[in-house]
Parts: C-alpha cells; structure tokens; sequence
C-alpha cells in the first residue's frame, strides 16, 4: 500500500483517478479546492478508511500534508470556459501549486506526476504533435494563463528534478471526455451532447474543419497509473491521448445521430488562438508503458450520454461509477 496524494482529486479526472487508486490497494488524500470539482464526484468515496477528502487551495503552502510516496498534481482548471474567466489565478495555480507540491516532494522523498496538456502545444505547425516538438503558443493571448502557466509547471518539474533530485513525470493530456464532466464546463463534447439533449442548436465555432482526438476518462487514468508506475520515465514528458482524429463537425454529426436529436447546426467566428488540428503521436507511451486506449469514441459517447441524460442538469450531476 502506498500513501498517494491526489490534488484535484474531486474534478472530473481526479475522481476516477482516486477510484482507480483505491482499487489497486493504496491510502488515498483528495486534496481540492473545489472552484471547478464537485463533492458529488467522490461521495461515494467518504468514509472509507482507505481515503481522506482535503478542503484545500493549492496556491497555498501545503503544511500539515506529510507520508506521501506519490503524488498526482491534477489541480488546475482544464476547460477554456473555467480557465479564462481568471487567468491571473489560473497561472498562480499553475505555477504556485506547482511549487508548493514541489516543495512537498523534496522534504518527503515522493515521486511527482504533473498533469500537463497539449495546450503547450498551442496551434501546432507539426502534425501529428510529439513530445519533442516545442510548441506554437501565443504567450499573450487569452488561452496563454493555461498554456503558459502549464509550461511553467513543466519547467518547475525539471528544475527540482536537476537541483534537488526530486522524481518527477510529466503527462501531456490531450482532450478528454466521460461521465462527471460538468455540464456547463464548455468542453465541444459536453456541449454538443447537452445542446442535443435540449434541442438547441448545435454550435460549431470556425467551419468546422479543425480536429480533436478524443480519449475516454478510464483510458487516460490507465495511462497516468502506468506513467507514474514506470521504471524509467523520470523527467521525460510523455503524451496521452487517443491518437483517433475527428473533425468537430463529425463529432457534432455523431452526437446529433446518437441522441436521436432535432437539433440544427450553426457556426460561429472561431476563438482567438484555437487550434486547428490536434492529434498525439503516442508512440513513446506504447513503446515505454505498453498502453494505448481501448474505448472507441461510439462506445464513449454512448457511455457520457447516458450520464448526461440521467443528471439532473438543473444542479449537479449524479454519481456513476464507471468499470474500469
């Protein structure tokens, strides 16, 4: 049994993050703030004797936190609705929180795995993205808080690794979709199944054109349990994503056709700096963890439909516990 602390533990990945944890044997802390997480996520999970829920904001020294040999720094706002409506505590969680989990690691000896994104990638002009390309972010722009705040992280994370020897991985997270994710967290996935559920338009923002891979919640938590696991991953940024590529319109065309819906297409100008094509090269985490995802995007959206049709939309959503 390990001592593991997860921040951001109560959000959308974190939850199944947590359960994941607890099924393999180990103590498990839910550390959150819950700005953009939910209690409901982990009520199922309180007062077992194996997991502790932490009503904490991780821009702050992590006092009276000790014993841990793994941590999972999950805690930041993922979606562009959440992380732009602050972008100056969206960079000081980014950057404090990274620090202060950091600081935890080094006085404590555990190993660090730091929930980066693709958003480091910006609009790539490489396609696929792999994890030497360096990027195309626009450092002053309104997704810059979360591209540039990630970045920072990731530099904190060698910097201890170098200075103070602490173990560090580095999960490059491409979008991702499943049950618990919040309705109005302005995702294209949740949004185009609640706007097919209501019978609202469907809107699309630019033509339509541009491309996402989409990975299922359970596939990505495979991929962080292995890439904190490994042996030799130390320091080395690893994607993790479903390398499948769809245009945000055949999503919308799949969601509209699988909710039996009315609902019309509309465009819309598309957002500063949104990237037009988004695809992971995940050759380094087969070759290196053996995983790659398993859940097809039908099997998914049948899966988050089915949460989104049985929540209450009008508050929050119930809890499903999804087979690993």
């Amino acid at each position: 049994m390990r001592k593991v602390l997860v921040t951001g533990g109560a959000g959308f990945v974190g939850s199944f993050l947590c359960e994941k944890l607890l099924e393999t044997g180990h103590h498990v802390t839910c550390l959150d703030n819950l700005q953009t997480g939910s209690v409901q996520n982990i009520t199922h999970l309180i007062g077992r004797p194996d997991f502790e829920f932490v009503l904490m904001d991780i821009e702050l020294p992590l006092t009276g936190l000790k014993g841990f040999d793994q941590i999972f720094n999950l805690a930041c706002p993922a979606s562009p609705v959440h992380y732009q409506t602050d972008p100056i505590r969206t960079m000081r969680t980014c950057v404090l929180g990274a620090l202060n989990v950091l600081e935890l690691a080094r006085h404590t000896g555990a190993r660090v795995l730091q929930a980066s994104t693709s958003e480091i990638y910006g609009d790539p002009e490489i396609h696929p993205q792999h994890e030497d390309y360096r990027g195309n972010v626009n450092a002053f722009g309104p997704r810059a808080c979360y591209d540039e705040g990630k970045r920072a992280a990731e530099t904190l994370m060698h910097d201890y690794n170098r200075m103070h020897g602490v173990d560090i991985r580095i999960a490059r997270i491409f979008n991702t979709y499943g049950p618990r994710m919040a309705a109005s967290d302005g995702r294209v996935v949740s949004n185009f199944i609640m706007q097919a559920l209501r019978g609202e338009p469907i809107t699309i923002y630019g033509d339509g054109s541009q491309t996402r891979s989409f990975c299922f919640v359970s596939d990505l938590v495979e991929g962080l349990y292995a890439l904190m696991n490994a042996a030799d991953m130390e320091a080395t940024p690893c994607n993790l994503g479903n390398p499948g590529e769809f245009t945000v319109r055949q999503l919308a065309e799949q969601v509209v056709r699988m909710t039996d819906s009315d609902s019309t297409i509309e465009y819309r100008d598309l957002p500063v700096d949104d990237p037009t094509r988004r695809r992971p090269d995940i050759g380094l985490a087969t070759r290196k963890l053996g995983w790659e995802p398993s859940i097809p995007l039908a099997q998914g959206l049948r899966q988050t439909i089915a949460y989104f049709q049985q929540a209450d939309t009008a508050s929050e959503a119930p809890v499903i516990r999804l087979a690993s």
